[in-house]
């Protein structure tokens, strides 16, 4: 059985980070990405739900939500503006352009410069916002110079459209040379879980420079998922094992911000639910280091 919430808001257990710009949110967020179709394509089977997912991940105390242009592509950040516009005070919306949506789970990406100013427009357009909290970069485009990129995501700051940027599925490499053209990074977006640890140096970085680290797939637990010591973790917090999954996310650093997503109210309470659990060191350890070597 999964562990229950014992306050209204339990996103507000996950303590906080500032992300800059007077900007500071819960660590535990949303994830926008399943709210639309299979594949990440198209109209969501119920918009009812995906309504009702995003109020409720409001209701009970998230104040950070993830999305893309990609993720539909556009339906995500509608169904968010549909929700949630006017957004309540101290709700940060974040965003993400550069990938192109030619079908179900194809993503190509794209970093010209002037597709990317099209892009946070259009953004700015489905938000239903004059400026973004936070634009992260989808992908560094490998066809385009990284630094014309970086360049773009400067000037939207300049012109006001957006307050923060972010990059995604980079390298300690990569965040420097954002660093060195002149971009204050304030969040990186790779994946990271119990099963995937290839970006530990990368989260090593964020929190060395105090960079919000968002990581994504957060609950795949890889090939810990069905192991006695998942479930004895599990056994002894009185959680299920993505509560788990998260509440080691959570331990593992504090510029960590996971945003789980669901389509489904239910499976939403018990992701957040998760940010009450406190995990002891000696079950953090444990896990860290079955991870470590299944990775």
């Amino acid at each position: 059985m999964p562990y229950t919430a014992t306050s209204d808001q339990p996103a507000h257990a996950s303590g906080t980070f500032d992300l800059g710009d007077g900007l500071t949110v819960h660590r535990l967020g949303f994830g926008a990405m399943r709210i639309t179709g299979k594949g990440i394509w198209g109209e969501p089977d119920s918009y009812d739900e995906s309504i009702r997912v995003l109020e409720r991940a409001v209701e009970l105390g998230v104040d950070l939500i993830d999305t893309a242009d990609s993720y539909g592509p556009f339906v995500s950040e509608d169904l968010i503006a549909d929700a949630l516009a006017p957004y309540p005070d101290g709700l940060v919306v974040a965003t993400k352009g550069g990938l192109l949506r030619t079908g179900p789970n194809e993503w190509i990406p794209d970093g010209k410069p002037a597709y990317l100013k099209q892009a946070v427009q259009m953004s700015m357009r489905r938000l239903k916002v004059d400026t973004i909290d936070l634009y992260q970069l989808h992908r560094i485009d490998a066809d385009v110079d990284r630094d014309e990129q970086f360049a773009v995501l400067k000037e939207f700051q300049d012109e006001g459209w957006v307050r923060l940027v972010g990059l995604s599925e980079v390298s300690v490499d990569e965040i420097k040379a954002a660093q060195d053209a002149g971009l204050e990074v304030a969040t990186v977006q790779n994946e990271y879980n119990l099963g995937t640890r290839k970006s530990e140096d990368v989260l090593d970085f964020c929190e060395e420079q105090g960079i919000g680290f968002i990581p994504w797939f957060p609950l795949n637990a890889g090939k810990l998922s069905d192991s006695d010591l998942l479930e004895d973790a599990s056994n002894q917090l009185g959680a299920s094992h993505s509560q788990v999954a998260l509440a080691w996310l959570l331990k593992r650093s504090p510029v960590m911000l996971p945003i789980p997503g669901t389509s489904s109210v239910e499976h939403l309470e018990e992701n957040v639910a998760a940010a009450e659990i406190e995990m002891p060191d000696d079950v953090f350890a444990a896990l860290d280091e079955a991870a470590r070597e299944a990775a």
